[in-house]
């Protein structure tokens, strides 16, 4: 009986270890999940960021006296790209998150540009090479919609864990940081860039 104090003192430390340990197993599983929700993302963006070039190119014949608009779409892209492949690097860095974000709307924006001016132009509306292109990029608009609902519902669940109490107490000195939405963030940008073609 002199040893039960010892025993139990034991048996709290080993409880505390394995409660740690599970705490700190879930909020690894959940953070995992809200990078590969980003992955899903990061896959996306690239094949639009390899579209708007062709489409550039097949409506540089048109655009002839417009070439600023399309230098914008394409320094736009590039801009876009290279935050897609650090925010890809790094999904729970929310600069990187929100870098990624000011450099869609950018392009976004770019892009609505382009499809407004190219509807002055009959010959390139009709253009089979346009409409195929422009078709294909609006399937990948939603599926980086799509994409994003899945990422934002992970980070929403990781947070939500990493703030619970006794969470929290774990996640702060184990660096578990708060992870950043992938927001919407002007009303152009909710809606996919219109690139109906039809006549």
């Amino acid at each position: 009986m002199e040893h039960l104090p010892l025993i139990i003192a034991v048996v709290v430390v080993v409880a505390l270890i394995f409660f740690t340990v599970s705490i700190y197993n879930r909020l690894v599983t959940m953070r995992n999940r809200f990078k590969n929700a980003f992955a899903q993302i990061d896959v996306q963006l690239k094949r639009r960021y390899d579209l708007i070039p062709n489409l550039v190119e097949t409506a540089k014949a048109y655009l002839k006296h417009e070439r600023e608009t399309l230098e914008a779409v394409i320094q736009a892209r590039n801009t876009a790209s290279q935050a897609s492949d650090k925010a890809a690097a790094h999904p729970e860095d929310p600069s990187a998150i929100k870098g990624l974000m000011g450099a869609e709307t950018a392009l976004t924006g770019a892009l609505g540009k382009l499809f407004a001016l190219s509807e002055a132009y009959p010959d390139l509306k009709a253009n089979q090479n346009m409409a195929q292109l422009s078709e294909e990029l609006s399937s990948t608009e939603n599926k980086i919609a799509f994409a994003r609902q899945a990422f934002n519902d992970a980070v929403m669940r990781y947070n939500t864990e990493r703030e619970k109490f006794p969470n929290n107490m774990i996640a702060a000195p184990f660096n578990f940081r708060e992870a950043q939405l992938f927001e919407i963030e002007t009303a152009e940008q909710r809606e996919a860039p219109k690139v109906s073609f039809d006549q």
